[in-house]
């Protein structure tokens, strides 16, 4: 009973004069840990020779059937925030990182019994729909948090939330080849006893976020700070209730903008490691220039380069603008998707470029993330951001499939077809780049709200940190 106290929301407002630059450290003990998520393809090899240990044999898992394990994870990753975002505005964040950090943690317990047993199923289950649920949880929690405390520096503050998510595979990445290397014996590739590890551990550091996680109280202001007399441009002073919210164009525009950069850099991300050593080898991956440690170690590379993104990115757009930030995304990098196919060993053959253009392409896919809940603040308010935030997440669970579906499948099609390793990812790089097209266009048709479905507009004056109408404070906002 002691826990539920001390996770309820009334306990997470900090006292008059509490430092908001201590936020952001729990915002990162939550995201650095789920972030590990982008560090899986470091799996997928020693999973998919699981009985084989040293080479593919009879029974071992398909590197195809593995890849569903991350979809389904980011798949539940979006279902969980939007079904959970509205729940967490009512909790508060301290019980949500709590439960991120149980589902988590234990994802990881479940998967390593999957591996041991042999057992694919437990894996879909483990970390991919408990484990998927932790992440969504764990992603949104801190989000709309953070915005309350920096609501003079949204972008930078929502950089500051998802940025530890895109660092996650920094530590994970090593990590796991560590502890993999570690376990490692004659009859067992080291999988189960590291997530095992990993699990325990991971959780424990989330708790960090648990303890230091604070709200601020409703009358608080940063020093200096005036909020805005009127909306302008895309920026608007009302609030859009959540249920008003998802019907509106605007909503489902930026739901393609996201879910089309999301397609196009997790399609990179999740097939990382295997991608890299096989557009440098002339045959076997084993004869690749590129060995198992220099990928594990470009993994982290991106994900420095993802983490740095969203900070750098988001905090850019404060200054240029959430539309013209996505239009650079896609205009940059539908020209680098065209050219990351031909960095190969059969064109200019070198890795220092293959590796720029994907550090590049990796911190737009970052920094999208980390500017869309400002963008959302920026056209429905602050109100309910983190339930809307939550709802447009599902575009991250369509993009958890259709983009490692995408680069895996069509990379399975490529070798049935004999083509050489260094090409089996023209094909899905140039659909990328037109999918990114299509987010521009989306991007392009964003316009303001119409002021009649803002709660003030149809009601009148709201009290901003508890969403109700200050004439009729008992009622919330009618859908």
């Amino acid at each position: 009973m002691a826990l539920l106290g001390f996770l309820d929301k009334k306990h997470t407002v900090a006292p008059h004069g509490y430092n908001r630059w201590l936020i952001p450290p729990a915002a990162l003990a939550i995201h650095l840990s789920i972030g590990q998520v982008y560090a899986f393809s470091v799996f997928k090899v020693p999973l998919s020779r699981a009985i084989g240990i040293t080479k593919d044999a009879p029974g071992d898992w398909s590197q195809s059937s593995i890849a569903w394990i991350f979809s389904i994870a980011i798949v539940f990753l979006g279902l969980s925030a939007a079904v959970f975002g509205k729940w967490l505005e009512d909790n508060g964040p301290r019980k949500a990182m709590f439960a991120s950090a149980c589902c988590f943690g234990g994802g990881f317990l479940i998967a390593a019994l999957g591996v041991q047993l042999h057992q694919l199923w437990l894996l879909y289950v483990g970390y991919g729909v408990i484990g998927g649920i932790g992440l969504g949880l764990g992603y949104i929690s801190p989000v709309s948090t953070l915005i309350k405390w920096f609501i003079d520096r949204p972008g930078m503050a929502t950089g500051l939330a998802i940025m530890g998510f895109g660092g996650g595979a920094m530590v994970g990445a090593p990590l796991a080849s560590t502890l993999m290397n570690f376990f490692k014996t004659d009859t067992s590739v080291g999988v189960a006893p590291a997530m095992l590890v990993m699990g325990i551990a991971y959780f424990l550091f989330m708790m960090i976020g648990v303890f230091l996680v604070r709200t601020p109280s409703p009358d608080w202001k940063p020093a200096g700070y005036v909020k805005p007399a009127q909306s302008t441009g895309l920026i608007t002073s009302s609030n859009v209730d959540v249920n008003t919210a998802w019907k509106t164009p605007q909503f489902w525009l930026l739901w393609v903008v996201l879910c089309t950069n999301v397609t196009a850099g997790i399609g990179i991300l999740e097939q990382a490691a295997p991608m890299i050593r096989e557009m440098f080898t002339t045959g076997d991956i084993t004869h690749s220039r590129v060995t198992a440690a220099a990928a594990a170690g470009f993994v982290g590379l991106l994900s420095l380069f993802n983490m740095g993104g969203r900070f750098f990115w988001s905090s850019v757009s404060d200054y240029i603008g959430r539309k013209f930030t996505y239009v650079c995304f896609f205009l940059i990098g539908g020209c680098l998707y065209v050219l990351l196919p031909h960095t190969g060993l059969n064109s200019l053959n070198s890795v220092p470029v293959f590796v720029a253009i994907t550090c590049i392409l990796i911190s737009m896919y970052g920094g999208g993330f980390a500017t869309i809940p400002a963008y959302l603040r920026d056209l429905f308010g602050t109100m309910h951001v983190s339930a809307i935030h939550g709802r447009l997440l599902t575009a991250w669970s369509a993009a958890g499939i259709f983009g490692p579906l995408l680069v895996n499948y069509i990379r399975d099609h490529e070798i049935a077809a004999h083509v050489a390793p260094t090409d089996r990812y023209t094909t899905s790089m140039y659909v990328m780049a037109g999918l990114l097209v299509i987010g521009l266009i989306c991007d392009l048709l964003v316009r303001p709200v119409k002021p009649e479905l803002t709660v003030e507009g149809r009601r009148g004056p709201l009290d901003p940190h508890h969403g109700y109408d200050v004439a009729t404070p008992t009622q919330r906002p009618a859908a």
